[in-house]
């Protein structure tokens, strides 16, 4: 009898939703832990993450610099290096797209499912580890712009809100890479189908080049990307726009639009993930 309790017991604990904000919050916190153990188990994966947009900092720096046109009193220098940190920022959803992914093809997300915890820690644990890495890559790529001549022309309140509107988009942007990495059937799919979607909405910005040199036609475009109004907004934040054309209403209003953009993707993208992965757990 004693038995027959014990097991009915545990499959009530196991079927217990677990829906409180506190259990998915500490559920959520346990599995950040998790992933952040994986990645110091993995330490060539954040100093090759970090590499890359160091690379693209000198490459368009001393390469790429002296052919582009910047508005006038703006160096290019002050340009792209917010611009690459949004850019850098954007392309590591696609880190976690291929981490899910992996976890779904390996049938992880079954044995996470089988624990009692709330369904959208796992997500959220991926996510937020994802985004501690992420802080950490824009410390190098900070360091590495402060190395070739970009500089701050902010206070520290600015500088601290500019760090924290692009940690947001990052965030944002992680959990688009979550819904995608639920959606395909493995990892290297994951990989490519990330790839797809990011690189012209990357190249379609003003991360590389202002918007005023794009065709009539493709400007507004631009300018309503997430993705401009996000480095527009932190080059503001950071005293690096002077001259930048800020006509048009997103430009002008950057720092809100940015916000909206990444309020906005939260929105949609996280009730979806969950749904997908409640479906893809089952």
């Amino acid at each position: 009898m004693s038995a027959v309790s014990t097991v009915t017991t545990a499959t009530d604990v196991s079927r217990k939703p677990y829906a409180g904000i506190s259990h998915w919050f500490a559920d959520g916190w346990v599995l950040t832990l998790r992933n952040l153990q994986r990645m110091s188990r993995n330490p060539e994966l954040l100093v090759y993450t970090a590499l890359q947009p160091v690379m693209l900092v000198l490459l368009f720096t001393y390469v790429f610099g002296g052919a582009i046109a910047v508005p006038v009193g703006t160096s290019y220098r002050e340009l792209i290096v917010p611009g690459i940190m949004v850019q850098t920022l954007a392309f590591a959803a696609g880190t976690t797209s291929v981490g899910i992914a992996d976890d779904l093809a390996k049938g992880l997300i079954d044995r996470f499912r089988s624990l009692p915890i709330a369904r959208a820690a796992v997500l959220t644990g991926r996510t937020t580890a994802g985004l501690i890495q992420n802080s950490l890559v824009v410390c190098a790529l900070a360091a590495c712009g402060l190395a070739v001549g970009w500089r701050v022309h902010t206070g520290p309140f600015r500088t601290l809100a500019a760090f924290a509107l692009v940690l947001l988009f990052a965030y944002a942007m992680s959990w688009i890479g979550a819904l995608l990495g639920l959606s395909v059937s493995s990892p290297e799919t994951a990989n490519t189908a990330g790839f797809i979607w990011i690189f012209p909405l990357t190249f379609l910005s003003n991360v590389f080049v202002p918007t005023h040199t794009l065709p009539s036609w493709l400007r507004p475009v631009a300018e309503w990307n997430p993705l401009s109004a996000t480095a527009q907004a932190v080059r503001h934040l950071f005293g690096n726009d002077t001259g930048v054309d800020v006509s048009s209403f997103p430009m002008r209003n950057a720092a809100a639009t940015s916000l909206f953009w990444s309020l906005l993707i939260l929105l949609v993208c996280v009730p979806l993930a969950v749904r997908k992965y409640r479906a893809a757990a089952n």
